[in-house]
């Protein structure tokens, strides 16, 4: 084992050890932070700098920011339904027709799509492990994720909220330990590959540029997932959750944006135009031969973290709108069950672009009903403000639902 690989192994257990330590554990802010942080670094991550870069090439950081930057324009959405709307919809306060009609047609949306996207995380990470023992069955794949979906689902059912939340502790710990060890690695790594950054192309798809607005249009979905927060409320206050949302977004959104950043020198080895969610694991044995296991790790701690997120976003989803007549537990349990039925009877790598357009179609609704809460508030300069951002979100989301296309 050389210097660096001791350096990239020790950030890894270091990260580790103070993610675990009694204080972290202890506070109920990092544990709210928890679930749209898993979902937000999720299957994505490790994909997304190969992604970006074969979209625009060098420019992949700035790209790459103006991602981070509008998903927390749209997290800002989220945040005022949070303090504007829910008390409302709680109390069965007197709201506009428009506004309860786009909030159920919303809610629908996400219950498809949190569906969807459990079973896809799952059955994505089956298809990971199988691999690496040559193991191409589609059956095995299936029994696997049904396996693990029954742990979730039952842990869930069980022993409710804060049993997830220890299952998401120990796989976003160990998430983040490996990103902090594959930022670290990068970093020595660029420091004597710069050359490569300079002289060396970064392989970039042959697109014209409306198409490449359409694939960045579709990589805003890989940072959704902080919208999880809005459906904690039966665990946490308001005030908590706009809180710990803002801080997930903008550590997730550091992180995505110094990764693409460290990673360009290593993207000039990049292979092709069409990289998959092996490429930067493919990449990191040039950086060192122990981050290709870490990564592996990695890949199987997101997919695992992101879907126990979506499972408890989606049960407090149906618990919210069954109004109480479905405990969160029960509701765990039917949102695993209905993924195990997906498992065996549809085609979940197909569907799969219903559930990123549902996502999308969500966000657009919740942006319609915060402009239309906006125009109720009594000052004029913040209903003008509110009003003026909440129109380019739409706009811009009217855009990624008609015309976003999935680079993956």
């Amino acid at each position: 084992m050389t210097l660096a690989d001791g350096f990239i192994l020790g950030a890894a257990l270091l990260t580790a050890v103070w993610l675990l330590s009694p204080t972290m554990r202890a506070s109920r802010t990092w544990s709210a932070t928890l679930t749209p942080l898993a979902s937000i670094i999720g299957s994505g991550f490790l994909v997304a700098a190969p992604l970006v870069a074969v979209i625009v090439g060098k420019a992949a950081p700035l790209a790459m920011l103006g991602i981070v930057v509008l998903a927390y324009g749209i997290g800002s959405v989220i945040r005022f339904n949070i303090r504007h709307l829910e008390p409302r919809l709680t109390a069965a306060d007197y709201l506009p027709r428009p506004i309860i009609a786009l909030e159920r047609v919303s809610a629908v949306a996400l219950a498809v799509a949190y569906i969807v996207s459990v079973t896809f995380y799952l059955r994505l990470l089956a298809s990971f492990v199988l691999h690496q023992f040559q193991n191409q069955v589609a059956w095995h794949g299936n029994l696997l994720t049904t396996g693990v979906l029954l742990v979730i689902g039952l842990t869930g059912y069980r022993f409710g909220l804060r049993a997830l939340e220890k299952l998401e502790t120990i796989s976003v710990t160990v998430k983040l330990a490996i990103i902090a060890a594959l930022l670290l690695g990068l970093g020595m790594f660029d420091v004597g590959a710069l050359d490569d950054l300079l002289l060396q192309p970064i392989p970039v798809a042959d697109h014209e540029t409306f198409h490449r607005l359409r694939l960045l249009a579709g990589l805003l979905l890989i940072v959704q997932g902080f919208e999880t927060s809005r459906y904690l409320g039966h665990e946490y206050d308001a005030a908590t959750r706009i809180e710990t949302m803002r801080r997930a977004q903008l550590l997730s959104g550091t992180i995505y944006v110094v990764f693409v950043l460290f990673a360009l020198p290593l993207l000039t080895r990049l292979e092709g135009t069409s990289p998959d969610e092996t490429a930067i694991i493919a990449l990191a044995q040039h950086v060192s031969p122990l981050l290709p296991y870490l990564l592996i790790l990695a890949a199987v701690m997101s997919q695992f973290s992101a879907a126990v997120a979506d499972t408890v976003g989606g049960g407090g989803l149906l618990a919210e709108c069954s109004r109480g007549s479905m405990r969160i537990q029960s509701s765990y349990l039917l949102i695993t069950a209905t993924a195990i039925a997906l498992v065996w009877f549809a085609d979940i790598f197909q569907i799969i672009s219903i559930a990123s357009r549902a996502f999308a179609l969500y966000y657009l609704l919740q942006a319609i009903n915060a402009w239309l809460l906006a125009g109720e508030r009594e000052e004029p300069g913040r209903r003008l403000f509110d009003r003026a951002r909440f129109t380019f979100i739409i706009l811009i989301l009217t855009f990624v639902v008609i015309f976003g296309h999935s680079a993956e």
